[in-house]
């Protein structure tokens, strides 16, 4: 299969190229900085620098590519600087989400492409906050995401729906992490990552690789569909933080009240550690055939950052 993946060159697209090539598929990876058509083509894939926000530019791609299948990972979280307004460090990103979206569907149903992938989020506030701490596909989203996360929260929802009424697969990624330059770990080494209030807060974490490989596996499959990609293990801050931080050589996080955190780091970091909800990764394993190399965190925290790890960048934690 003839595979077109925006944001190839980023934290999961460099993760993907490979193992979509292992697997027969040809790839067309697109990129926009300098330095990635290098990174690219040493993939075996590709390159194409494209701006997903201009419609003419991704329809001349898509027609000249003439795929069989389109991934959609771009985003635009390198070396963004966090703020307590996650919207605000998102603006570019939640354009690509709704915008760029927008474009690469409405060129793919004109070239006749048959399949749709895009990249959308399980992790940090996204269901909602009520009931059992582990949520699957079906249940409802946050209806009121706290401030400063409204926009970011609308962005990923109106790319589950769009890709999904398009006849895609969206995929509901985990807190991603894998990486030697992953966001989170400067923090959790300067003990700037906290635990909040009794750290209630559930995350669902995914690796890398294993996000990669979900995805090769939900192009074999039609859609529509809405998947969870996150690894067997959703846990409270309160335990995985100690264990990432033992794991890295860095002393115990340090623990704050509620009120201080949100005065200090907003709304969106308390609830995140407190009120937050995990996600089941039962029907993407169910229907895809998808089982996760690291099926925790614990184990792969301890592998992944006692050694030497590759660089590819990614940006954790990020409301993905």
């Amino acid at each position: 299969m003839r595979v077109f993946v925006t944001g190839a060159s980023g934290a999961i697209g460099t993760r993907l190229v490979p193992q979509l090539i292992a697997r027969g598929h040809e790839v067309v990876g697109t990129y926009r900085s300098a330095g990635s058509r290098e990174r690219l083509a040493a993939l075996r894939a590709e390159p194409i620098l494209l701006d997903l926000l201009d419609p003419g530019a991704v329809r001349k791609a898509v027609f000249e590519s003439e795929p069989e299948a389109i991934v959609h990972e771009a985003t635009a979280l390198a070396d963004v600087k966090f703020s307590r307004n996650l919207d605000r460090s998102f603006v570019e990103t939640n354009l690509l989400r709704t915008k760029g979206t927008d474009n690469l569907i409405a060129a793919a149903r004109e070239a006749g492409v048959p399949r749709f992938v895009a990249q959308s989020g399980a992790s940090f506030g996204r269901y909602a906050r009520e009931g059992g701490p582990v949520k699957t596909e079906d249940d409802p989203l946050d209806p009121n995401p706290v401030d400063g996360m409204s926009e970011t929260a609308a962005a990923i929802w109106y790319l589950d729906r769009a890709v999904t009424e398009a006849g895609g697969i969206a995929l509901r990624y985990g807190a991603f992490y894998g990486a030697a330059n992953d966001g989170l770990l400067e923090p959790v080494r300067k003990r700037q990552f906290p635990i909040v209030g009794d750290g209630d807060g559930i995350f669902s974490w995914i690796h890398l690789d294993d996000a990669a490989a979900a995805t090769v596996l939900a192009l074999e499959h039609d859609g529509p569909a809405i998947y969870n990609i996150v690894d067997d293990d959703p846990a409270p801050v309160r335990e995985w933080l100690p264990l990432l931080a033992d794991a890295l050589g860095a002393k115990p996080p340090r623990h704050v009240p509620a009120w201080l955190a949100r005065r200090i780091a907003g709304e969106a970091v308390v609830m995140m550690g407190t009120d937050g909800r995990g996600a089941s990764n039962a029907k993407a394993k169910r229907e895809l055939g998808w089982t996760p190399r690291y099926p925790s965190w614990r184990q792969g925290f301890a592998e992944v950052y006692a050694k030497p790890i590759g660089s590819t960048a990614t940006q954790i934690p990020t409301p993905a």
